[in-house]
C-alpha cells in the first residue's frame, strides 16, 4: 500500500511539471552558477553523446562553476531503460572498476572578467567504465552526496548488433506535405535471438538530439524475415521547422552579423539586432547548426579558460501581447528548457526581451511560445513549419531479450535531410 502512494505521489509531481521537467534521468542544470555544459563523443565537438561499447570511445563533459569557491564535485553513472526508468540492477552489474569517482581535472578562467572555473572530464576512464550497453545518466554532485546534484547528462552506450536503412520523404498526408518530415526506415535483426520482434525491440527517433522531439515505435508496420519495416502512413511524421537563428561572439572586439552594440566596462554586454518572427508562407535558406553551440574564442589559446562571458540581451518583436501568452528561448545551451531563466519579459515599446549570461562562441537558439489559452509550448508560431528544413534525426534501437532485466541499445543511425 506504501509503495502505491508514493507512485502516486511521484506521478502527480511528473504531471504538474508542464514548462520543465527536472528530474534526475534527463539533461539538466540544478544550480544557477554551472554554466555552458558541453557533453559530446570527443571525436568532434558538439556531437550526439553516444560512444560505442568497449570501442575506445570516450564522451567529454566539460561545464564552468562561476561561483569562485573552493568545491568538491563526484560524479556516477546510473543505467536506464529506453523511456529514462532505472534499470532494476545494481551498479556492480553495468559499471567495471569503481560506482563513482571524484572530479580531479580543473583550470581557472585566465585574463577573463567573469572568473570561473572550468571542469572536464572523459567516460570512460580508468575508474568508470560502462559494462553493457543501453542509456546511462551521468550524474555530477557536491560533497559525494548525490541529493546535491549539480547537473545530470544522458549517455548512449551502443552494442551494434542490428543494421538500420532509413529515408526521408514528405509528409503523406496533404495537408502537411510542405511542412513535414517523414521518415520511414526498416531494422535488420538477424544478428539477435529475437523471440517476439513486436515486443523485444523498439526504436526510438529524435530530431536534432531534442528530447522533447522524440517518438517511440513499440511495433513495426509489418514484420518481413528479420527485418523490421516500420513505414506506415500514420506514424514518424514530424514538422520540418525552421532553420535555428544564431549569433557569433567568437571575439569580443568587432560586432558580427547578428550584434548591433558591444559594451566593456566591469563586464560585457552585448546588444544583438531585433527578432522578428518568422512564420512567413515561404521557405528561406538560412545557414544554422541544427540548435548545437560551440564555446570558441579567436582571441584566445584556450577558450576552456580563456573565453569570456557575456550579458547577451535579445529582443523579440511577437506582434503578440501577455494577455496572449508568452515566448521563451532555448536551444541546446540550456537544454530547451522553458523555465524562468529562459522566460521573456514584455516592455512598454511592445516588444520581449532578455538577457542571458553566456560564454563566447557560436549559438543557436529559437524562440517557443505558450500560449495562455492551451499552456502547451509550440516552437512553430515564432519560427514557422517547412518540409525544406535541413534537420538531423537520431535512430536508436533498443531490445530487451527473454527474462532479462535491462534493455540494451544495439543500433545507432544519424539521418540527416541534407543527405537524401
Amino acid at each position: 500500500m506504501k509503495a502505491c502512494c508514493y507512485t502516486l505521489l511521484f506521478c502527480f509531481f511528473i504531471s504538474t511539471s508542464c514548462l520543465a521537467q527536472t528530474t534526475p534521468y534527463d539533461n539538466n542544470v540544478y544550480r544557477p552558477e554551472i554554466k555552458s555544459v558541453e557533453f559530446y563523443n570527443s571525436t568532434k565537438t558538439a556531437s550526439f553523446p553516444v560512444i560505442d561499447l568497449g570501442g575506445g570511445e570516450t564522451v567529454t563533459l566539460g561545464f564552468d562553476d562561476l561561483s569562485g569557491a573552493s568545491r568538491t564535485f563526484n560524479y556516477t553513472l546510473q543505467h536506464c531503460d529506453a523511456t529514462w526508468n532505472p534499470s532494476r540492477l545494481s551498479p556492480a552489474e553495468y559499471l567495471e572498476s569503481f560506482t563513482d569517482d571524484r572530479l580531479n581535472d580543473y583550470t581557472y578562467s585566465s585574463a577573463t572578467f567573469q572568473k570561473y572555473t572550468h571542469y572536464e572530464i572523459k567516460i570512460p576512464n580508468r575508474n568508470i567504465i560502462p559494462k553493457i550497453s543501453g542509456n546511462y545518466i551521468l550524474k555530477v554532485y557536491e560533497d559525494g552526496d548525490q541529493s546535491k546534484l549539480i547537473l545530470t547528462r544522458r549517455l548512449y552506450v551502443v552494442s551494434k548488433r542490428v543494421s538500420a536503412s532509413a529515408n526521408i520523404i514528405s509528409s503523406n498526408n496533404v495537408a502537411t506535405r510542405r511542412t513535414n518530415q517523414k521518415i520511414n526506415f526498416t531494422i535488420d535483426y538477424s544478428g539477435l535471438p529475437v523471440q517476439n520482434p513486436n515486443t523485444d525491440i523498439r526504436v526510438l527517433l529524435m530530431q536534432n538530439a531534442k528530447p522533447q522531439t522524440g517518438r517511440m515505435n513499440n511495433v513495426p508496420t509489418y514484420i518481413r524475415g528479420t527485418q523490421l519495416v516500420y513505414n506506415d502512413v500514420n506514424i514518424n511524421d514530424f514538422a520540418g521547422r525552421n532553420e535555428f537563428r544564431h549569433f557569433d561572439t567568437r571575439t569580443l572586439k568587432l560586432n558580427s552579423e547578428r550584434i548591433a552594440k558591444i559594451y566593456k566596462d566591469t563586464a560585457n554586454t552585448v546588444v544583438l539586432l531585433g527578432d522578428p518572427s518568422r512564420n512567413l508562407p515561404n521557405y528561406t535558406l538560412f545557414y544554422d547548426i541544427d540548435g548545437k553551440f560551440y564555446i570558441l574564442n579567436q582571441d584566445g589559446s584556450d577558450p576552456r579558460r580563456d573565453a569570456d562571458y557575456a550579458h547577451m540581451y535579445f529582443s523579440l518583436a511577437a506582434n503578440k501581447s501577455p494577455e496572449d501568452g508568452t515566448p521563451y528561448i532555448v536551444g541546446q545551451f540550456n537544454d530547451y528548457k522553458l523555465d524562468d531563466r529562459s522566460k521573456l519579459t514584455f516592455d512598454s515599446r511592445g516588444r520581449w526581451y532578455t538577457d542571458l549570461l553566456l560564454k563566447q562562441g557560436v549559438y543557436d537558439y529559437q524562440y517557443v511560445w505558450v500560449s495562455n489559452a492551451t499552456r502547451q509550448p509550440d516552437d512553430i508560431t515564432l519560427e514557422g513549419n517547412y518540409f525544406e528544413t535541413e534537420n538531423e534525426y537520431q535512430l536508436l534501437v533498443y531490445y530487451r531479450q527473454t527474462g532479462s532485466r535491462y534493455e540494451q541499445l544495439v543500433g545507432y543511425s544519424l539521418l540527416s535531410t541534407a543527405r537524401q
